[in-house]
Protein backbone atom coordinates (compact mmCIF):
# COMPACT_ATOMS: atom_id res chain seq x y z
CA UNK A 1 0.00 0.00 0.00
CA UNK A 2 3.15 2.35 0.64
CA UNK A 3 4.37 1.73 -2.56
CA UNK A 4 1.07 2.93 -4.50
CA UNK A 5 0.83 6.16 -2.03
CA UNK A 6 5.15 7.12 -3.28
CA UNK A 7 3.71 6.06 -6.65
CA UNK A 8 0.62 9.02 -6.67
CA UNK A 9 2.77 11.48 -5.40
CA UNK A 10 5.50 10.98 -7.90
CA UNK A 11 3.25 10.73 -11.19
CA UNK A 12 1.15 13.92 -9.45
CA UNK A 13 4.54 15.91 -9.30
CA UNK A 14 5.19 14.74 -12.58
CA UNK A 15 1.62 15.22 -14.69
CA UNK A 16 1.73 19.07 -12.62
CA UNK A 17 5.57 19.54 -13.80
CA UNK A 18 4.37 18.77 -17.59
CA UNK A 19 1.08 20.85 -17.21
CA UNK A 20 -1.25 18.97 -18.28
CA UNK A 21 -4.58 19.11 -18.32
CA UNK A 22 -6.79 18.57 -15.17
CA UNK A 23 -8.85 15.65 -17.04
CA UNK A 24 -5.71 13.56 -17.23
CA UNK A 25 -4.54 14.78 -13.26
CA UNK A 26 -7.90 13.28 -12.02
CA UNK A 27 -8.47 10.46 -14.13
CA UNK A 28 -4.83 9.47 -12.89
CA UNK A 29 -6.17 10.23 -8.84
CA UNK A 30 -9.06 7.76 -9.78
CA UNK A 31 -6.80 5.25 -11.20
CA UNK A 32 -4.55 5.26 -7.97
CA UNK A 33 -6.97 5.36 -5.62
CA UNK A 34 -8.94 2.51 -7.08
CA UNK A 35 -5.50 0.17 -7.79
CA UNK A 36 -4.74 1.32 -4.30
CA UNK A 37 -8.07 -0.17 -3.04
CA UNK A 38 -8.14 -3.33 -4.61
CA UNK A 39 -4.76 -4.10 -3.29
CA UNK A 40 -5.73 -3.27 0.07
CA UNK A 41 -8.39 -5.72 -0.25
CA UNK A 42 -6.49 -8.39 -1.80
CA UNK A 43 -4.14 -8.58 0.88
CA UNK A 44 -6.49 -8.14 3.43
CA UNK A 45 -8.38 -11.12 1.82
CA UNK A 46 -4.82 -13.55 1.70
CA UNK A 47 -4.47 -12.04 5.71
CA UNK A 48 -8.12 -13.63 6.56
CA UNK A 49 -6.71 -16.32 4.92
CA UNK A 50 -4.15 -17.09 6.52
CA UNK A 51 -6.45 -16.44 9.76
CA UNK A 52 -8.87 -18.73 8.67
CA UNK A 53 -6.35 -21.77 8.01
CA UNK A 54 -4.80 -21.15 11.11
CA UNK A 55 -8.49 -21.41 13.35
CA UNK A 56 -9.43 -24.46 10.74
CA UNK A 57 -5.71 -25.80 11.82
CA UNK A 58 -6.76 -25.31 15.46
CA UNK A 59 -10.06 -26.74 15.58
CA UNK A 60 -8.94 -29.91 13.89
CA UNK A 61 -7.60 -30.79 17.38
CA UNK A 62 -11.46 -31.98 18.59
CA UNK A 63 -12.39 -33.05 21.97
CA UNK A 64 -12.30 -36.67 22.91
CA UNK A 65 -15.14 -37.39 25.03
CA UNK A 66 -14.91 -40.95 27.21
CA UNK A 67 -18.29 -42.32 28.93
CA UNK A 68 -19.39 -45.06 31.03
CA UNK A 69 -21.75 -47.84 29.18
CA UNK A 70 -24.25 -50.27 30.80
CA UNK A 71 -26.87 -47.93 32.20
CA UNK A 72 -30.08 -47.67 30.64
CA UNK A 73 -30.53 -43.58 30.94
CA UNK A 74 -27.75 -42.18 31.55
CA UNK A 75 -23.86 -42.14 30.14
CA UNK A 76 -21.76 -40.94 32.85
CA UNK A 77 -18.50 -38.75 31.56
CA UNK A 78 -15.09 -40.44 32.29
CA UNK A 79 -12.58 -38.76 30.52
CA UNK A 80 -12.78 -35.27 28.00
CA UNK A 81 -9.13 -34.84 26.43
CA UNK A 82 -7.82 -32.70 23.44
CA UNK A 83 -6.79 -35.28 20.73
CA UNK A 84 -3.82 -33.10 20.08
CA UNK A 85 -0.68 -32.62 23.04
CA UNK A 86 -0.37 -29.37 24.41
CA UNK A 87 1.38 -26.39 22.69
CA UNK A 88 2.10 -24.74 26.16
CA UNK A 89 3.92 -28.04 27.05
CA UNK A 90 6.08 -28.46 24.11
CA UNK A 91 9.31 -27.03 25.65
CA UNK A 92 9.04 -29.03 28.31
CA UNK A 93 8.79 -32.09 26.46
CA UNK A 94 11.81 -31.24 24.67
CA UNK A 95 13.54 -30.26 27.64
CA UNK A 96 12.67 -34.03 29.30
CA UNK A 97 13.50 -35.86 26.33
CA UNK A 98 17.17 -34.37 26.38
CA UNK A 99 17.05 -35.67 29.87
CA UNK A 100 16.42 -39.00 28.65
CA UNK A 101 18.30 -39.29 25.95
CA UNK A 102 21.65 -38.37 28.28
CA UNK A 103 20.71 -41.00 30.62
CA UNK A 104 20.65 -43.02 27.70
CA UNK A 105 23.64 -42.69 26.75
CA UNK A 106 25.45 -42.28 29.95
CA UNK A 107 23.48 -43.58 32.49
CA UNK A 108 22.26 -46.92 31.57
CA UNK A 109 19.10 -46.07 30.97
CA UNK A 110 17.60 -48.36 28.32
CA UNK A 111 14.14 -46.53 27.55
CA UNK A 112 11.80 -44.19 29.44
CA UNK A 113 8.21 -43.05 28.93
CA UNK A 114 6.24 -40.16 30.67
CA UNK A 115 3.17 -38.79 30.41
CA UNK A 116 2.34 -35.28 32.13
CA UNK A 117 -1.27 -34.22 32.67
CA UNK A 118 -1.87 -30.36 33.36
CA UNK A 119 -5.21 -30.24 35.29
CA UNK A 120 -5.64 -26.66 35.37
CA UNK A 121 -5.08 -26.15 31.74
CA UNK A 122 -6.81 -29.80 30.27
CA UNK A 123 -3.22 -29.99 28.69
CA UNK A 124 -1.15 -33.09 28.29
CA UNK A 125 1.95 -34.51 26.33
CA UNK A 126 3.48 -37.53 26.10
CA UNK A 127 7.05 -39.17 25.76
CA UNK A 128 7.69 -42.79 23.97
CA UNK A 129 3.82 -43.38 23.40
CA UNK A 130 4.07 -46.62 22.27
CA UNK A 131 6.26 -48.36 24.50
CA UNK A 132 5.02 -50.90 27.11
CA UNK A 133 5.93 -51.96 30.77
CA UNK A 134 5.45 -54.43 33.65
CA UNK A 135 3.47 -52.21 35.58
CA UNK A 136 4.59 -54.49 38.38
CA UNK A 137 3.15 -52.72 41.99
CA UNK A 138 1.21 -50.40 39.83
CA UNK A 139 -0.91 -52.96 39.11
CA UNK A 140 -2.57 -52.52 43.00
CA UNK A 141 -3.87 -49.07 41.57
CA UNK A 142 -6.65 -51.02 39.73
CA UNK A 143 -7.14 -53.98 42.54
CA UNK A 144 -7.63 -50.71 44.69
CA UNK A 145 -10.39 -49.16 42.28
CA UNK A 146 -12.22 -52.73 41.95
CA UNK A 147 -12.60 -53.11 45.71
CA UNK A 148 -14.28 -49.71 46.38
CA UNK A 149 -16.63 -50.46 43.49
CA UNK A 150 -16.94 -53.80 44.80
CA UNK A 151 -18.15 -52.25 47.83
CA UNK A 152 -20.14 -49.67 46.44
CA UNK A 153 -22.40 -52.45 44.76
CA UNK A 154 -22.11 -54.51 47.92
CA UNK A 155 -21.88 -52.30 50.80
CA UNK A 156 -19.90 -54.03 54.02
CA UNK A 157 -16.90 -55.42 51.68
CA UNK A 158 -14.06 -53.08 52.84
CA UNK A 159 -15.26 -54.18 56.66
CA UNK A 160 -14.81 -57.93 55.86
CA UNK A 161 -12.40 -59.91 57.60
CA UNK A 162 -9.85 -61.66 55.84
CA UNK A 163 -7.38 -64.01 57.35
CA UNK A 164 -3.69 -64.40 56.63
CA UNK A 165 -3.00 -68.33 57.63
CA UNK A 166 0.01 -69.08 55.18
CA UNK A 167 2.86 -67.23 53.37
CA UNK A 168 2.45 -66.70 49.60
CA UNK A 169 5.19 -68.13 46.94
CA UNK A 170 5.04 -64.44 45.67
CA UNK A 171 8.01 -64.99 43.52
CA UNK A 172 9.38 -61.58 43.14
CA UNK A 173 12.50 -60.19 44.58
CA UNK A 174 11.20 -56.56 45.62
CA UNK A 175 13.93 -53.60 46.07
CA UNK A 176 11.88 -51.59 47.78
CA UNK A 177 10.15 -53.02 50.76
CA UNK A 178 8.10 -51.69 54.05
CA UNK A 179 5.32 -53.05 56.39
CA UNK A 180 3.62 -56.38 55.67
CA UNK A 181 1.10 -58.23 57.58
CA UNK A 182 1.60 -60.91 59.89
CA UNK A 183 1.05 -64.71 59.65
CA UNK A 184 -1.89 -66.20 61.60
CA UNK A 185 -3.70 -62.71 62.12
CA UNK A 186 -7.19 -61.18 60.84
CA UNK A 187 -7.05 -57.90 58.87
CA UNK A 188 -10.45 -56.20 57.64
CA UNK A 189 -10.22 -55.32 53.81
CA UNK A 190 -9.38 -51.45 54.23
CA UNK A 191 -6.75 -52.37 56.08
CA UNK A 192 -5.32 -54.81 53.81
CA UNK A 193 -5.80 -51.86 51.04
CA UNK A 194 -3.85 -49.70 53.02
CA UNK A 195 -0.94 -52.54 53.71
CA UNK A 196 -1.40 -53.11 49.49
CA UNK A 197 -1.09 -49.38 48.97
CA UNK A 198 0.45 -47.37 51.64
CA UNK A 199 3.66 -49.85 52.02
CA UNK A 200 2.79 -51.82 49.00
CA UNK A 201 2.79 -55.34 50.38
CA UNK A 202 2.98 -57.88 48.68
CA UNK A 203 1.40 -60.09 50.94
CA UNK A 204 -1.73 -58.11 51.69
CA UNK A 205 -2.05 -57.65 47.67
CA UNK A 206 -1.88 -61.58 46.93
CA UNK A 207 -4.83 -62.17 50.03
CA UNK A 208 -6.52 -59.27 48.81
CA UNK A 209 -6.45 -61.32 44.82
CA UNK A 210 -7.52 -64.55 46.47
CA UNK A 211 -11.32 -62.59 47.53
CA UNK A 212 -11.60 -60.46 44.52
CA UNK A 213 -13.98 -60.65 42.10
CA UNK A 214 -12.49 -60.69 38.89
CA UNK A 215 -15.53 -60.19 36.72
CA UNK A 216 -15.29 -56.63 38.49
CA UNK A 217 -11.53 -55.66 37.47
CA UNK A 218 -12.56 -56.81 34.50
CA UNK A 219 -15.69 -54.59 33.89
CA UNK A 220 -12.79 -51.50 35.36
CA UNK A 221 -10.54 -52.64 31.84
CA UNK A 222 -13.51 -52.84 30.04
CA UNK A 223 -14.84 -49.18 30.98
CA UNK A 224 -11.52 -47.30 30.57
CA UNK A 225 -11.04 -48.84 27.03
CA UNK A 226 -8.16 -51.05 28.25
CA UNK A 227 -7.22 -54.36 27.10
CA UNK A 228 -8.88 -56.88 29.35
CA UNK A 229 -6.54 -58.59 31.94
CA UNK A 230 -6.01 -62.76 31.54
CA UNK A 231 -6.23 -63.03 35.71
CA UNK A 232 -3.93 -65.83 35.43
CA UNK A 233 -1.55 -64.46 33.31
CA UNK A 234 1.67 -63.76 34.75
CA UNK A 235 2.97 -60.79 32.97
CA UNK A 236 0.09 -57.54 31.26
CA UNK A 237 2.30 -54.48 29.94
CA UNK A 238 0.76 -50.43 30.12
CA UNK A 239 1.81 -47.50 28.05
CA UNK A 240 2.35 -44.59 30.78
CA UNK A 241 -0.78 -43.00 28.93
CA UNK A 242 -2.51 -46.18 29.43
CA UNK A 243 -1.88 -46.51 33.09
CA UNK A 244 -2.48 -42.89 33.94
CA UNK A 245 -5.99 -43.61 33.03
CA UNK A 246 -6.48 -45.64 36.46
CA UNK A 247 -5.08 -41.85 38.52
CA UNK A 248 -7.28 -39.90 36.24
CA UNK A 249 -9.97 -41.75 36.90
CA UNK A 250 -9.36 -41.55 40.94
CA UNK A 251 -9.13 -37.48 40.91
CA UNK A 252 -11.56 -36.96 38.73
CA UNK A 253 -14.21 -39.03 41.05
CA UNK A 254 -15.48 -40.23 37.25
CA UNK A 255 -15.81 -44.23 38.06
CA UNK A 256 -16.14 -44.56 42.11
CA UNK A 257 -18.17 -42.08 44.40
CA UNK A 258 -16.49 -38.83 45.48
CA UNK A 259 -16.00 -40.74 49.24
CA UNK A 260 -14.45 -43.72 47.46
CA UNK A 261 -12.62 -41.53 45.17
CA UNK A 262 -11.03 -39.42 47.98
CA UNK A 263 -10.57 -42.79 50.42
CA UNK A 264 -8.42 -44.03 47.46
CA UNK A 265 -6.38 -41.27 46.59
CA UNK A 266 -5.86 -40.24 50.71
CA UNK A 267 -4.23 -43.60 50.80
CA UNK A 268 -2.11 -43.09 48.10
CA UNK A 269 -0.66 -39.73 49.71
CA UNK A 270 0.21 -42.00 52.18
CA UNK A 271 2.73 -44.09 49.68
CA UNK A 272 6.37 -44.57 51.78
CA UNK A 273 8.09 -44.51 48.60
CA UNK A 274 10.24 -41.35 48.34
CA UNK A 275 12.97 -42.22 45.80
CA UNK A 276 11.24 -40.80 42.27
CA UNK A 277 8.85 -38.27 41.58
CA UNK A 278 8.76 -36.84 45.62
CA UNK A 279 12.50 -36.36 44.55
CA UNK A 280 11.41 -33.55 42.42
CA UNK A 281 8.69 -31.80 44.72
CA UNK A 282 9.11 -30.10 48.20
CA UNK A 283 8.41 -31.85 50.97
CA UNK A 284 5.41 -29.27 52.17
CA UNK A 285 3.39 -30.39 48.62
CA UNK A 286 0.72 -33.01 48.80
CA UNK A 287 0.92 -36.17 46.63
CA UNK A 288 -1.05 -39.13 45.64
CA UNK A 289 1.22 -41.64 44.32
CA UNK A 290 2.29 -45.49 43.71
CA UNK A 291 5.77 -46.91 42.10
CA UNK A 292 6.17 -50.17 40.59
CA UNK A 293 9.13 -52.72 40.26
CA UNK A 294 9.38 -55.56 37.82
CA UNK A 295 11.76 -56.86 35.23
CA UNK A 296 14.37 -59.00 35.24
CA UNK A 297 17.92 -58.91 36.84
CA UNK A 298 19.66 -58.05 33.25
CA UNK A 299 16.99 -55.31 32.69
CA UNK A 300 14.98 -53.32 35.29
CA UNK A 301 12.01 -51.51 35.65
CA UNK A 302 10.90 -48.87 37.85
CA UNK A 303 8.45 -46.79 37.38
CA UNK A 304 5.83 -44.23 39.02
CA UNK A 305 2.81 -42.31 38.73
CA UNK A 306 1.62 -39.49 40.99
CA UNK A 307 -1.17 -36.84 41.24
CA UNK A 308 1.14 -33.53 42.67
CA UNK A 309 -1.24 -31.18 44.25
CA UNK A 310 1.01 -27.94 43.93
CA UNK A 311 -1.50 -24.88 44.83
CA UNK A 312 -3.75 -24.30 41.93
CA UNK A 313 -2.12 -25.99 39.77
CA UNK A 314 -2.80 -29.86 40.17
CA UNK A 315 -0.67 -32.37 37.51
CA UNK A 316 -0.79 -35.96 36.75
CA UNK A 317 2.79 -37.47 36.27
CA UNK A 318 3.66 -40.72 35.00
CA UNK A 319 7.56 -42.08 34.50
CA UNK A 320 8.00 -45.36 33.41
CA UNK A 321 12.01 -47.02 32.74
CA UNK A 322 13.91 -49.78 31.93
CA UNK A 323 17.80 -50.04 32.49
CA UNK A 324 20.42 -51.66 33.93
CA UNK A 325 19.92 -50.95 37.75
CA UNK A 326 17.51 -48.83 40.04
CA UNK A 327 19.58 -46.24 41.41
CA UNK A 328 20.19 -44.91 38.17
CA UNK A 329 16.38 -45.36 37.21
CA UNK A 330 15.12 -43.85 39.89
CA UNK A 331 17.72 -40.71 39.68
CA UNK A 332 15.78 -40.17 36.28
CA UNK A 333 12.21 -40.21 37.35
CA UNK A 334 13.71 -37.69 40.09
CA UNK A 335 15.33 -35.34 37.62
CA UNK A 336 12.01 -35.54 35.08
CA UNK A 337 10.00 -34.64 38.23
CA UNK A 338 12.12 -32.01 39.19
CA UNK A 339 12.13 -30.31 36.06
CA UNK A 340 8.26 -30.83 35.70
CA UNK A 341 7.86 -29.12 38.90
CA UNK A 342 9.73 -26.18 38.53
CA UNK A 343 8.19 -25.55 34.90
CA UNK A 344 4.99 -25.68 36.82
CA UNK A 345 6.01 -23.47 39.86
CA UNK A 346 7.34 -20.62 37.52
CA UNK A 347 4.31 -20.79 35.33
Amino acid sequence: MLYYHLLSLFYMKFLFSKKLSLFYTLGFVLITAFGTYFLTSFIENKENEKIIEMAQASSSCAYKVERLEGYPLIKPLLFVDDVCEGDALVPLKVQINTIIENYKNYQGVTTASVYLKDFSQNEWMTINEEEKFEPGSLFKVPILIAYLKMNEEHPGVLDKDLLYNQPFNIGKNVAYSSKSIQIGKSYKVRELLKYMIAYSDNNATALLNNNLKSETLIKLFKDLELEIPNVSAKQYFFTAKQYSLFMRAIYNASYLTINDSEFAAELLSKSEFNDGIRKGVLASVKMAHKFGEAGTPIEKQLHESAIVYYNDKPYLLTVMTKGKDNASLSKLIGEISSVVYKNNSAN
